[in-house]
């Protein structure tokens, strides 16, 4: 501020009244400057935040699996304070080295069949080398390879005999003529076999092949079948199988627990810019004795209101294992949360701390690898048993973790990642500490994003639907394909057999549950 020297008072006072004037005004501008480079700090934190965040998912390793216990100590940083140390050696004193098994070649099935050549000696070479006398067969060596046969399509023709009554064509008499009626078909009228369709439908849903890919493929064999035929074939196949899909859900919505996730689906022809595909599952990775159905279902919508969930759901009452997407809060479920979102939000906050530092991110994450670790030794527990052994040592791990975020809350900045961690937590932790209730339930809803992956794959291919009737056509299939390799079942075999049977229109479709089908 430029003073004009000339212009000031002679009275003390005065001057004293404009000086102290100036130093406010002074102290506001600088207050407002200080507070700018505060704001832009934090910007410039964030942004190297979300730098090294998204190096880390274009470079870096896509596991989230955790460091072992010799790798947590390095220099601390200066943010780690002396009750930090102690729940880091906490967890890590109970830290266990896995040590990877050396891998073996597994042997080939023996039910594949098998041509055996013979590779022997001349008689001429069957003569020793030193003495010239003759060699007795001592052993044999054996080795497998694999060979693989092409497919081959070929053309069933179904022939109909007629037959008619000679002596009423002779007497002039209303001849009607018999014949066999015509077996039922998946496409009534169609040239499609099921083997056909079932073909079609695992190629795009089970292995990410397009139909126009597919369209190339049956050229090579002289065959002209467009992708629009095919796609007409893929809706109606859908259609006939959705009293089978109906009896699924009834099966998943008698559960005590249900995993549900959702993710994006671009469809050409929508009501909406954003559609939807949505997966609840119930069950297991894999097939076990005695163990629950194994149920996956998509459902589609062009919307991702909580009204799709709320309708699709209906009045279940049971676990509803999510992860921190409100719309699920309006269902009647009890809603349990999935601790590897939690996780996931340190191990971004452990990403952009210095290399080879160790910083507070790592003091959640420890205590989060204990629980983690306590669920590995309950995996062939019974529910009564793991709900026993969470009551013992992991809800005292949930503890100390709730202290800890109590007591850093206020330290850490709420933009940062480690801040928006802890916020996750705070908002979440009445759902993520729901497992401990009863031992049904996951620590985590992993089992959904295992289940919506398949999908996520065969979009990276097809990368569209068309229409809505298309997209719900893929919910059908996409249900149905991955019930069946959950189940443990061939999926182009049990493909085959619910065609073939649902072309009956059978009053009942209980016995094409997958856990009612015998493929051996």
């Amino acid at each position: 501020m430029k003073i004009d020297t000339s212009s000031l008072p002679d009275d003390p006072e005065q001057l004293k009244q404009m000086l102290l004037e100036l130093q406010a005004e002074t102290a506001q501008e600088l207050a407002k400057k200080d507070k700018i480079i505060s704001e832009q700090a934090i910007q410039i934190n964030q942004f190297i935040e979300r730098y090294e965040i998204a190096k880390r998912k274009q470079f870096g390793k896509s596991s989230e699996q955790l460091p072992g216990a010799g790798e947590t100590f390095n220099e601390a940083e200066e943010i780690i304070d002396e009750a930090d140390k102690t729940l880091l050696a906490a967890a890590d004193s109970h830290s266990k080295v896995t040590i990877k098994n050396k891998p073996t070649r597994k042997p080939l099935p023996k039910e594949l069949p098998r041509k055996v050549v013979t590779i022997d000696l001349s008689i001429d070479e069957q003569v020793c080398d030193c003495c010239q006398g003759k060699l007795h067969k001592i052993g044999e060596a054996r080795s497998e390879k694999l060979e693989f046969v092409p497919a081959y399509i070929k053309v069933i023709e179904t022939v109909r005999p007629k037959y008619a009554c000679k002596r009423c064509e002779q007497t002039g008499t209303e001849n009607s003529i018999k014949v066999a009626p015509v077996p039922a078909t998946p496409i009534p009228k169609g040239i499609a076999t099921s083997s056909l369709l079932s073909q079609i439908i695992s190629a795009k849903y089970q292995y990410g092949l397009p139909l126009y890919r597919q369209e190339k493929m049956f050229n090579e064999y002289g065959i002209e079948l467009s992708r629009k035929t095919m796609s007409d074939w893929i809706i109606r196949c859908s259609e006939l199988l959705m009293p089978l899909v109906n009896e699924l859900k009834a099966a998943l919505l008698s559960q005590a627990v249900i995993h549900a996730d959702e993710t994006p689906l671009k469809v050409i022809k929508a009501d909406n810019s954003s559609s939807y595909m949505w997966v609840y599952c119930c069950g297991n990775d894999s097939v076990t004795a005695n163990s629950l159905p194994n149920i996956i279902l998509y459902d589609y919508h062009n919307s991702r209101a909580a009204a799709c969930v709320v309708d699709y759901l209906g009045d279940y009452d049971g676990y509803l294992q999510v992860d921190g997407y409100a719309a699920y809060g309006k269902t009647d479920a009890i809603l349990a949360g999935c601790m590897a979102h939690a996780r996931r939000k340190f191990i971004d906050a452990k990403t952009v701390q210095t290399k080879n530092k160790t910083g507070k991110a790592d003091v959640a994450l420890s205590l989060i690898r204990k629980l983690y670790g306590i669920e590995a030794s309950l995996k062939d527990k019974t529910a009564g048993e793991r709900y026993q052994a969470r009551q013992e040592s992991s809800k005292p791990i949930i503890d100390k973790l709730h202290h800890w975020i109590i007591e850093n809350k206020d330290k850490v900045p709420p933009k940062s990642k480690l801040g928006e961690a802890i916020t996750y937590w705070c908002n979440q932790e009445h759902k993520l500490i729901t497992y401990l209730k009863d031992g049904r339930i996951n620590i985590d809803n992993n089992r959904a994003e295992r289940a919506v992956k398949p999908f996520v794959i065969g979009r990276k291919n097809w990368l569209f639907s068309n229409t809505a009737r298309g997209a719900t056509a893929s919910a059908v299939l996409y249900s149905i394909i991955e019930t069946a390799k959950a189940n443990g079942l061939l999926v182009d075999n049990y493909l085959q057999t619910c065609l073939d049977e649902l072309a009956k229109k059978p009053k009942s479709v209980e016995h094409l549950l997958p856990w009612n089908v015998n493929q051996g």
